[in-house]
């Protein structure tokens, strides 16, 4: 009988040895803990076949050696194996896929198992399959035997798990996941997003033809109307976006002569740029004024405009100074600089808690300006500046230069919006080629214009904002530009609908 003995670390190695050395058909006949690791006693398949034969082929021979195995226990044995025997021949299943899976055997049960079958082949050999008793049978028989022999023997240091030789036990291996199952589901779960997604794609080419169609069958009826198509290109050409021009444009009533569609365009214009014409101006309101917006839009230079105004009419002492600006070289300077042809005090303040000390103390001032670092939309440090000024009483004006790109003034609006009351000063108004973006923005964000300058002058340079003075300045044909469209190139304008306007109720025609 082939049998080998195999040490490793762990079990698994040890598994390896035995399977280098017997091959696939490899049976482990136990496997017990060791000071050095685990310990694995194994055979071949063949060792067993080859018991099987030699039980057969030598009965004679063999049944002195068989016959003192269970000498106390054979008439239990017998009694019992009949009462299974029927029970067996109606199932029709192997007595030994039976007795495997009951009996999980260790070394010694492994000897009383080979002794067992040897002696289940010699008695069917003699009287017949149908009467071979079972080894679950004789198991049971036997149990009472074994019960007394454990309790004379010592109890084992450790418990060891008992091995079935005929089963695959992959010790430490984790077992193999549901692959079918998962496989099943995830083929389900694309199937579905690929679903959805072919639905979200006939989705948006339906919106995209819808759109398209509607703006094609717009254009045709804007160029049967040559009032409505020139009003149309020359609102583009002055800076509007198409968006805005075609939402107006739509409510245009159509029995107007050319002059009245000029006047009626114009009217509505003023009616949607929102002014504080109907109020005090902002140094005779008074109040805490911060100056927020971009780099280079002249914060600095509007906040000592206000001052010079509002010390003109309620005298030097009505009007306090506060900086934020310690980002910038000599920001703090130039607006003490200001503040000293004023006769006013500019105070510096470098956080949240000097600022709320400040404000404390001028707390008796007819109006307080604050003057903030200028930061990029997208700059990191934009939010932690909004942080600062979120105080009681502090309102934010946003100062936007009148001669920046339509989708910068978007981009900058979009950045420092703030709840409640939205209120912008357009700044550089001397520089801007065309005011239509600036007032396209304004009139789409539902901005509040309190002031417009125009030039470094101060305080000569503040001007109220009057829209109709600044919707006449942007409707004036300006020079020539490459950056003008034609009339053939106003189908590329009208690519996307304006809904976000007309839904709204932002257009008051």
């Amino acid at each position: 009988m082939n049998i080998k003995r195999f040490t490793a670390p762990t079990s698994r190695e040890a598994l390896a040895k035995a399977r280098m050395a017997f091959g696939d058909g490899t049976l482990i006949l136990s496997n017990r803990p060791t000071a050095n690791g685990v310990e694995v006693v194994a055979t071949a398949e063949d060792t067993l076949s080859a018991l099987d034969g030699g039980g057969s082929a030598g009965n004679t021979s063999s049944a002195p050696l068989l016959a003192p195995s269970s000498p106390r226990n054979a008439q239990p044995a017998r009694a019992s194996s009949l009462a299974s025997q029927a029970a067996l021949a109606g199932l029709g299943r192997n007595p030994v896929e039976e007795d495997t899976e009951q009996l999980a055997m260790s070394t010694l049960s492994f000897q009383d198992y080979v002794r067992e079958r040897m002696l289940r082949r010699r008695h069917e050999a003699l009287h017949g399959a149908a009467e071979a008793p079972t080894l679950s049978e004789r198991s049971r028989d036997q149990e009472p035997e074994r019960e007394r022999d454990r309790e004379r023997m010592p109890a084992p240091a450790a418990a060891v798990a008992r091995h079935n030789p005929l089963r695959t036990i992959p010790m430490d291996i984790p077992p193999e996941p549901p692959r079918r199952r998962q496989e099943a589901a995830s083929a389900h779960l694309i199937q579905s997003n690929n679903q959805q997604s072919l639905m979200n794609e006939l989705h948006s080419m339906k919106e995209l033809i819808e759109d398209r169609f509607n703006t094609l069958a717009w254009l045709g009826q804007a160029r049967q109307n040559p009032i409505q198509s020139n009003l149309m290109l020359k609102m583009i050409r002055a800076g509007y976006s198409p968006s805005l021009a075609r939402a107006v444009l739509e409510r245009m009533p159509e029995e107007l002569s050319a002059a009245e569609s000029v006047r009626w365009l114009m009217e509505v214009l003023e009616r949607n740029l929102k002014t504080d014409q109907a109020e005090p101006p902002l140094y005779e309101q008074g109040g805490i004024f911060a100056m927020v917006g971009s780099t280079g839009v002249g914060k600095t230079t509007t906040t000592a405009k206000l001052a010079a105004m509002c010390a003109r009419i309620h005298g030097p002492g009505s009007v306090g100074l506060i900086t934020l600006d310690t980002y910038r070289v000599g920001a703090h300077e130039q607006l003490r600089t200001y503040g000293r042809m004023l006769g006013i005090v500019a105070h510096l303040a470098h956080d949240r808690a000097a600022l709320q000390d400040l404000l404390g103390l001028l707390s008796g001032k007819k109006m307080v300006l604050i003057d903030t670092t200028g930061v990029a939309p997208r700059d990191p440090r934009k939010r932690d500046m909004l942080d600062v000024l979120d105080l009681p009483h502090v309102n934010r004006l946003l100062v936007l230069n009148a001669g920046c790109h339509g989708d910068t003034l978007d981009d900058v609006l979009t950045a420092f919006k703030t709840d409640g009351s939205q209120q912008a000063i357009l700044s550089k108004v001397d520089e801007a080629v065309k005011l239509g973006p600036a007032i396209d923005a304004l009139i789409r964000h539902q901005m509040v214009l309190r002031g417009v300058t125009n030039g470094q002058r101060v305080p000569e340079d503040w001007e109220r904002a009057n829209a109709q003075q600044l919707i006449s300045t942007s409707m004036r044909a300006p020079a020539k530009s490459a950056f003008d469209p034609k009339a053939t190139d106003l189908n590329f304008f009208f690519s996307h609908s304006p809904d976000t306007i007309t839904e709204g109720g932002l257009v008051d025609a």
